[in-house]
């Protein structure tokens, strides 16, 4: 196991680690890499590694810029296409060459307020289990708030007020947050990841890349998230509401952060 930001799991595939930065390091805010592609007509372009997250399992992709010998751009969007990573920048900016050497600076303030959120909802689940043994069936974030919905009966104003004390709770707890790359065979015995579905994803992909809230929640994840729980800041619930029977919303947002700033370059 390692924490985000640390340590590089001894586990994570070569590959990964090597090419996919925000999936061993969510601290990183700048870094080197090389353009192995360029598409003009999609205006964007694939790196030999990055630390740009695209996007996926409800967490929105990052920002920032791309700068090389004679240009820069704005990163715009970065998302999964083809089995590649592509960048997009915007429409007004030149395109560096294939080949050429490139340094890429994430927007820090918003990839670390998506940190501490995402962080956030999976206090929520662990909370959610705990007391009342239900699991996450949906949700969605963006930097600063997000939702999941739940198989509950009913939801209430008060529920939320409850339910918002009780991260509050978590988050003063500092509990450790860690990444660990688990075997299928091990995650199939594992109660935590088979709560939250990790059977559901395709079986080609071994081992699974898991973030741990130590003695709160377990769940196979590709997202980036803080070190420890404290560093997510507090939560506010600001919204409870019926989807239908059986599935219930709540909405939080994240307010001032206490976490130091653990950013580190490569």
């Amino acid at each position: 196991m390692a924490v985000p930001g640390r340590d590089v799991p001894p586990n994570a595939p070569g590959e990964l680690a090597a090419t996919e930065l925000f999936a061993v390091d969510a601290y990183l805010r700048s870094f080197e890499a090389v353009v192995d592609e360029v598409d003009p007509d999609g205006h964007r372009v694939a790196l030999r590694r990055t630390a740009f997250y695209p996007g996926g399992g409800g967490q929105p992709h990052d920002t920032g810029t791309l700068g090389w010998a004679d240009g820069a751009g704005t990163v715009t969007r970065v998302g999964r296409a083809g089995g590649r990573i592509w960048h997009e920048l915007d429409a007004a900016d030149p395109l560096p060459d294939p080949g050429s050497e490139i340094e890429g600076l994430l927007d820090w303030d918003r990839r670390h307020l998506t940190m501490r959120t995402h962080t956030a909802l999976h206090i929520l689940c662990g909370v959610m289990w705990a007391d009342h043994g239900v699991a996450v069936t949906g949700g969605n974030m963006e930097p600063g708030r997000g939702r999941l919905d739940f198989p509950l009966p009913s939801m209430s104003a008060e529920f939320g007020r409850l339910v918002e004390a009780r991260i509050n709770d978590e988050i003063a707890a500092a509990h450790a947050v860690v990444v660990a790359f688990v075997g299928r065979e091990a995650a199939d015995e594992d109660h935590a990841l088979i709560r939250t579905a990790a059977h559901l994803i395709p079986r080609e992909i071994d081992p699974l890349r898991v973030i741990d809230i130590v003695g709160l929640d377990k769940q196979a994840d590709g997202g980036t998230h803080v070190l420890s729980t404290a560093e997510v800041g507090s939560v506010v619930v600001t919204g409870t509401e019926s989807k239908g029977k059986g599935n219930k919303r709540v909405r939080l947002e994240v307010r001032d952060s206490s976490g130091t700033d653990r950013s580190r370059e490569a």
